[in-house]
C-alpha cells in the first residue's frame, strides 16, 4: 500500500525545505560574518540571519535578518537587496543545489513580538492574575 505524506504538515516545510533552508542560512551567515560582502551600509553592522524558508520546489529562499541592535533595519535590507546577485552566486557555489535559488530579504520580526509579550507579562493585571491566591486557605 502507498503512503502518502502531507509534506507541508510541518511548520517551515518538508523535512527536505528545512534541511536547505538551514543549509543557506549557515552559508549565508558564514559570507556576511566574513564581511565578503562590499556595501557600506552593511559595514558597521552585524546581521543576524535567525531563519531561511525554503519554497517546496527549492527556486526561492526568504531569508529572514535582524541587525544587532535592531537598529537600521530598512538600510540593511536595502543593502541586502543591492547585493542579492552577489548573494545568489555565493550561496550557488556553497550549497550544492540543482538551481540556485532567489533571495528575498524580510526582517525578523520575533524579536518584537517576544519583547511585546514580554511587557504583557510584566503589567499588573498580569501579576496579579499569576500570583498565588491568598483567599484559597
Amino acid at each position: 500500500m502507498p503512503r502518502h505524506h502531507n509534506k507541508s504538515s510541518a511548520p517551515g516545510g518538508s523535512q527536505r525545505q528545512l534541511r536547505v533552508g538551514e543549509t543557506v542560512r549557515h552559508a549565508l551567515a558564514d559570507i556576511l560574518s566574513h564581511g565578503n560582502v562590499h556595501d557600506p551600509d552593511l559595514e558597521g553592522h552585524i546581521i543576524t540571519v535567525p531563519e531561511v524558508r525554503m519554497s517546496p520546489d527549492l527556486k526561492l529562499a526568504t531569508i529572514y535578518v535582524m541587525p544587532l541592535g535592531g537598529r537600521d533595519t530598512d538600510v540593511v535590507i536595502a543593502a541586502l537587496e543591492r547585493n542579492k546577485k552577489f548573494l545568489r552566486g555565493e550561496i550557488a557555489h556553497r550549497v550544492n543545489l540543482k538551481f540556485a535559488p532567489d533571495l528575498r530579504f524580510r526582517v525578523d520580526e520575533r524579536f518584537d513580538e517576544a519583547e511585546r509579550i514580554e511587557k504583557l507579562l510584566r503589567t499588573p493585571a498580569v501579576q496579579r492574575d499569576l500570583a498565588p491566591d491568598s483567599d484559597d486557605k
